[in-house]
C-alpha cells in the first residue's frame, strides 16, 4: 500500500526521524492559512508547494515550486491542485492532484554548504535481508546514478537476528563524507529510519533526499512509502492512510469483492486460480505473440456468480480483444467451472464482445469440455496448454 509523502512524514515523526516539517491543504485559501501557521511555528519565510500522488518525478513535472510570498502561495496552490500531474513515474494521463503539502524552506544559509542525499530501506530478495541503499547523489534519479556511476552507491545488509548495529549507521554516516554534529545526526538518522521501516511494516522507505542543513542538521526533506499489505491487519492506523483515488479503480472494485486483479497492458485478459497458475497463463499468452491484459485470480472457487463478477471486471479494459481462462480443477472440479462459466455467459448477455477460450485440467476435465462444446454458447474449449496457446492465436489473428 503506497501512502503520500506527508503521511510518510508522520511515521517517521513518531520514531524520531527530523522532518521537512509541512501542513496538508486542499485547497488555495487552506495553503495560504497552512503557509501562515508554518512562518509562525517556524519561522520560515519561503514555502514549498508540493502536489501529493502516489509517484516520484513530482518535481520534474511541475508539482513541486518554491513560493517566496503569501501571494505566491495562493497561486501556485490554485496551479497544483486539480491538474493533471504527469511524471516519469505516471501514465501518459498523469494522476490528479488532489491535495498538496505546503512546507518549510529549509535550505536556508548557515555555516555550511547544504548536501543531499539518497537513502533507503528495503529487502534485499537475493538474501532475505533488510538493507539500506544510500548514495551522495542525492535529489537525483537513484536508476541514472546506478547507471552512470554505480560507484556512488553504497548498500549496508541488517543480519534479522541481530538487526542494525552502531557501527553500520557509523558506516553508513561516513563513507556519505559527513563529520562532526552532522556524522552524529547522520547515525541517529539511520537508526530511527531503520526503526520506522520495521516497526510499520513497511516493505520500502525511499527518503530522496536526505538534507544536512546548513547548519549540520539531517532531515527527510522527501518520503516514499509503502506498507506491506499482508501486515495492514496489525496496523490499522496506517490502513486508514489509504487513498483508493491514488489507486486502479478497477484493482479496488476487484479487492473489494474478493478477487486478486492487477491491471496490464495488453490485449488478453486472464482469468486463473492460483497465483502461478498466473504467472505460467501470462507467459503462455507472450508465447503466443501477444501480452496478459491483467493478473486476475479468482481463487478455490469458480460459480457462475464469481466468474460472472470476474467477467465484468476484466471488461472494463476497453483494450480486452479476447478472455482466456485458465483452471486447474483439484479443490474444484472442471465440470462445476465449465457449468459456471456457461452459466455466467448466459446471464451477461450481449455484454460479452470478445472470444471466450476455455481451459481446463484436472478433476473431471473431460466432462468439462463436453458441457463447455454442447453449451451452444461462442465459448473455445481446450485441455492442453499448447492447444489454448492455438485457441488465443487463431481468436486474435
Amino acid at each position: 500500500m503506497n501512502i503520500h509523502e506527508y503521511q510518510g512524514k508522520e511515521i517517521l515523526a513518531s520514531y524520531g526521524v527530523r522532518i521537512q516539517r509541512g501542513i496538508v491543504a486542499n485547497n488555495a485559501v487552506e495553503a495560504v492559512a497552512a503557509a501562515k501557521q508554518l512562518t509562525a511555528e517556524t519561522g520560515t519565510g519561503w514555502h514549498v508547494i508540493k502536489a501529493q500522488i502516489h509517484a516520484g518525478g513530482r518535481g520534474k513535472g511541475g508539482g513541486v515550486k518554491l513560493a517566496k510570498n503569501l501571494q505566491q502561495v495562493e497561486e501556485i496552490a490554485g496551479q497544483i491542485i486539480g491538474m493533471q500531474l504527469i511524471t516519469p513515474q505516471t501514465s501518459a494521463e498523469g494522476k490528479k492532484v488532489n491535495k498538496i503539502l505546503v512546507a518549510e524552506d529549509v535550505y536556508y544559509p548557515g555555516e555550511s554548504e547544504t548536501s543531499e542525499f539518497y537513502v533507503s530501506v528495503l529487502l534485499n530478495r537475493a538474501t532475505g535481508r533488510n538493507m539500506i541503499m544510500y548514495s551522495t547523489e542525492g535529489g537525483m534519479d537513484i536508476e541514472e546514478v546506478a547507471e552512470h556511476t554505480p560507484h556512488l552507491i553504497f548498500t549496508e545488509e541488517v543480519d534479522p537476528s541481530v538487526g542494525l548495529q552502531g557501527f553500520q549507521a557509523r558506516r553508513i554516516a561516513f563513507n556519505l563524507g559527513l563529520s562532526g554534529n552532522a556524522f552524529k545526526e547522520m547515525v541517529k538518522f539511520i537508526d530511527s529510519l531503520y526503526n520506522a521501516y520495521i516497526g510499520s511494516d513497511a516493505s520500502m522507505f525511499e527518503i530522496n533526499p536526505v538534507l544536512k542543513t546548513s547548519d549540520n542538521k539531517i532531515m527527510a526533506v522527501d518520503a516514499k512509502v509503502n506498507i506491506d499489505d499482508n501486515a495492514l491487519y496489525r496496523q490499522p492506523k496506517y490502513a486508514e492512510m489509504r487513498d483508493i483515488r491514488e489507486e486502479n479503480p478497477i484493482e479496488v472494485e476487484a479487492k473489494e469483492v474478493g478477487l486478486n486483479y492487477v491491471d496490464l497492458d495488453g490485449t488478453v485478459g486472464c482469468m486463473v486460480n492460483g497465483a502461478g497458475l498466473a504467472m505460467a497463463t501470462m507467459d503462455l499468452i507472450k508465447y503466443a505473440g501477444f501480452e496478459p491484459a491483467n493478473f486476475l485470480d479468482v481463487g478455490g472457487t469458480a460459480d457462475a456468480k464469481r466468474v460472472e463478477t470476474a467477467f465484468r471486471i476484466i471488461l472494463k479494459d476497453p483494450n480486452v480483444k479476447a478472455i482466456l481462462i485458465n483452471i486447474f480443477g483439484g479443490i474444484v472440479r472442471c465440470d462445476r467451472v465449465a457449468q459456471g462459466v456457461v452459466d455466467a455467459y448466459k446471464n451477461m448477455g450481449d455484454a460479452i464482445k470478445v472470444p471466450i477460450i476455455v481451459r481446463l485440467q484436472g478433476t473431471n476435465a473431460e466432462i468439462a469440455k463436453e458441457l463447455i462444446d454442447n453449451s451452444g454458447m461462442p465459448i473455445l474449449s481446450a485441455t492442453q496448454f499448447q492447444e489454448a496457446a492455438d485457441q488465443v492465436k487463431a481468436a486474435l489473428s
